[in-house]
């Protein structure tokens, strides 16, 4: 091989791990220019937070208020970042600032914080349903999708992340499922946007729907937190279905989120020995698994439990609060995670993915709005909230 060759295949090989969700950008040099990336990130998580608050606010009355005001923090913070990205390639200074886009680190503590809101005891006295409920609709909706993707000839590892944010809870998921399979920046940033972009219309059109086919509270409820993909946007339907509706999609929408652990198990070993195994490889044994899976999905498992046993020691009133600033936290590192991927985002792969995946995504949303349905009248009939 040449020295040329040589050469070319490191900066290849550079790029590919650039690429990597679990991977952070090494370029750019000191702690100073690394300082200067921490300091950008902050400062446009704290204009996406302040835009998140205010835009409701400006728009209320107009006829862009209702939209506003269920536009979610990752459409600000992947905006802004995007703004920064361009604004640093066309100063030559993305390379030097990108030691401070910490992606891997924000996504991985803002999961672990999310696990403060499941509460594992609620789950399991509250609603047996929903947990039939999350086990029969998250599996059959992922297969579903993975087969779809596959039809569709999409790569595995943005089927992986489809299939988990359309079964199960949309961003949180796909940022667990892009750690398991290792998934690259872009396709987590398309996963992210396609639950948005299919999730805020849902906020008005389920409650509609539920009407109009004259659904009781609990399974128009069970159906609202089973189908959207987002926790804020299944409280904002809720909410506008009613009071008992929106207790059943809260508890329903929390057993979803437990089988995020479930799933990255589950995606981790099927990468390990399926779809990355060379046929004449041996084996991947038990710690080649433990090593490629994401361990912050223990913590965020660790932090069920903890919220779970401090809710039912200081009761759910006085835990309200602590609960509270744990969430407040988890979208705080959410925002800056989502900053920091729109500030390394490549256009140019987003470009290359085309139309399949948004077609694959709304017809998985479809099929989950069905199947969603039907488990919800079944499961749910007679139920009281």
């Amino acid at each position: 091989m040449t020295a040329d060759a040589r050469e070319s295949v490191a900066t290849d090989r550079a790029v590919a791990d650039d690429d990597v969700i679990p991977g952070t950008p090494t370029t750019g040099a000191g702690a100073g220019w690394a300082i200067a990336g921490v300091s950008l990130v902050v400062a446009l998580a704290a204009l996406t937070r302040f835009l998140t608050t205010h835009v409701p606010t400006w728009t209320e009355g107009t006829a862009f208020g209702d939209i506003a005001d269920s536009v979610e923090f990752p459409v600000y913070a992947i905006a802004l970042g995007l703004v920064g990205n361009a604004v640093l390639v066309v100063t030559n200074l993305k390379d030097r600032f990108a030691a401070g886009f910490r992606t891997e680190f924000f996504i991985k503590t803002g999961v672990v914080l999310l696990g403060a809101s499941v509460n594992l005891a609620l789950i399991v006295t509250a609603a047996v349903p929903a947990i039939v409920q999350a086990v029969v609709l998250v599996s059959t909706v992922f297969l579903f999708t993975w087969w779809l993707g596959g039809r569709f000839g999409l790569d595995d590892k943005l089927r992986a992340l489809l299939s988990t944010a359309v079964s199960i809870c949309g961003v949180s998921a796909a940022i667990s499922a892009a750690g398991a399979v290792q998934a690259k920046r872009e396709q987590l940033a398309y996963a992210a946007t396609l639950v948005i972009v299919f999730a805020l219309p849902s906020i008005f059109l389920l409650p509609w729907l539920a009407d109009v086919l004259g659904l009781t509270p609990a399974v128009a409820g069970a159906w609202i937190g089973g189908n959207i993909d987002t926790t804020a946007a299944v409280a904002a339907a809720g909410t506008i279905a009613g009071e008992d509706a929106l207790a059943i999609a809260a508890i329903v929408k929390s057993t979803q989120n437990v089988l995020i652990g479930v799933v990255a198990v589950a995606l981790t070993a099927w990468f390990a020995f399926r779809v990355e195994r060379r046929p004449d490889a041996v084996a991947p044994g038990a710690s080649e698994i433990w090593r490629r899976f994401p361990k912050f999905v223990l913590g965020f498992l660790a932090a069920s439990v903890i919220a779970t046993v401090y809710t039912s020691n200081v009761g759910t009133d006085a835990a309200k609060p602590v609960i509270a600033v744990a969430n407040d936290l988890r979208t705080l590192f959410f925002i800056l995670a989502f900053v920091s991927i729109g500030l390394e985002l490549r256009v140019r792969s987003l470009r290359t993915a085309g139309w399949r995946p948004v077609l694959v995504f709304g017809l998985a949303v479809v099929f989950n709005l069905v199947v969603g349905l039907g488990l919800s009248s079944v499961l749910f009939r007679g139920f009281e909230a």
